[in-house]
């Protein structure tokens, strides 16, 4: 019985827009085959999110071809088959004699593609930042003909504008985030672990929401009580007590797409200073969704939310948020003062405005938004309220 195609979360014709973008960029770049090999990128192209990036991977897309072709592994293969819009002649899966082998291993395998292929004669384009420079020589080496050109990033940034059809999955997974955050409020008490909490809330991000479950799990943090002053603590084997404060970032995801959200939750009354905090940082966080409009820049929104929060007395450190799409972060925009990327409709970010001020003082909000001509739409409905739990 051979592997059937999974319902794809895009039709055809998306994936070949896409890439009909990627292969634009392509030759303006003077490149004739691009290996991207970034996760992200790939699942962007292909639809594939299978995690079989621990060893190396590469989908070839090719100017002579319509579809890329996608060389990996062999037991991954059937991931491939079935989870990739491409025809099935183009999932190759390398032997098992290439895996932690010291001489030759998946990219010889992509190389080998390459060269029996007769492409990239004028140009090969790699990522080439996120491969070991190991790699990158050998394909130096290999490929001797062909100029290697780095393309690192050049597919993410074609990612950061969404199409409708990206927004509306985007939509999906702020939905489940929405449904998670809620069931942390019903679920955080005194007297309660936080591993029991944190379990309760990722089942509701693995159920989903309004029948869309969640096809994966992104990062979760839950920080409490003595630790929200950290950012990237899991759960602890800690009980909640009363007085505890727990500071969530959490996501739905649907098919690789996500919509990070960060609230503040008090077990009691929460401290004056965090309560300020609170003030400062939701009046910023309006001042910035209102200058992130159509032909802004990065710079104009974080300096929109740093000058805002100054006026209540207080300062944030890092910045306030980053493109965001598949897989969480695009290593592309950031929104922070110097960074001066222009605002384009359906440019989608994570709003990030966690602000932790000392070892003892640490509060969390974010809003994940798309650019529209008005200004930033949050896809999130949350009310962006400090939580306050009564015992």
């Amino acid at each position: 019985m051979t592997m059937p195609k999974a319902s794809q979360a895009f039709p055809r014709s998306e994936y070949l827009r896409r890439l009909t973008a990627v292969k634009s960029e392509m030759e303006r770049r003077e490149v004739e085959v691009l290996v991207v090999t970034a996760p992200a990128n790939i699942t962007y192209l292909s639809g594939y999110t299978s995690k079989s990036g621990y060893v190396p991977q590469g989908l070839v897309v090719s100017l002579k071809d319509e579809e890329p072709t996608f060389l990996t592994r062999r037991m991954d293969g059937p991931a491939a088959l079935h989870q990739m819009f491409i025809d099935r002649s183009r999932v190759i899966g390398y032997p098992e004699a290439l895996i932690a082998n010291p001489d030759r291993d998946g990219y010889d395998a992509i190389i080998d593609f390459i060269l029996d292929k007769g492409i990239g004669h004028k140009g090969i384009g790699l990522e080439a930042k996120l491969l070991p420079a190991s790699t990158v020589e050998k394909f130096r080496s290999r490929a001797a003909e062909a100029k290697i050109v780095d393309c690192t990033n050049a597919v993410t940034w074609i990612r950061g504008v969404k199409s409708d059809l990206e927004i509306a999955m985007m939509r999906e997974a702020a939905a489940i985030s929405d449904a998670g955050m809620l069931k942390a409020k019903d679920v955080i008490r005194p007297r309660v672990r936080e591993a029991d909490a944190s379990a309760e809330i990722i089942a509701t991000l693995v159920r989903g929401a309004n029948g869309k479950p969640g096809t994966d799990l992104a990062s979760f943090f839950l920080c409490a009580t003595p630790r929200t002053s950290t950012c990237h603590i899991r759960w602890t084997e800690d009980v909640l007590q009363q007085g505890s404060q727990v500071n969530l970032e959490f996501s739905g995801v649907r098919h690789g797409y996500t919509s990070p959200l960060m609230r503040t939750m008090s077990i009691g009354k929460p401290s004056d200073v965090i309560r300020r905090l609170h003030e400062g940082e939701v009046a910023g966080l309006e001042a910035a969704l209102a200058a992130a409009k159509t032909g802004r820049t990065c710079h104009d929104v974080a300096a929109a939310f740093n000058t805002t929060l100054k006026k209540h007395g207080f300062e944030k450190e890092s910045r306030c948020g980053y493109a965001v799409g598949i897989d969480w972060t695009e290593p592309t925009a950031s929104l922070k003062e110097g960074d001066m990327t222009v605002l384009k409709p359906n440019m989608t970010f994570h709003l990030m405005l966690g602000n932790w001020i000392d070892e003892d003082v640490g509060y969390v909000i974010s809003e994940t938004f798309r650019v529209t001509d008005a200004g930033g739409e949050p896809f999130t409905k949350l009310p962006r309220e400090l939580f306050e739990i009564s015992s």
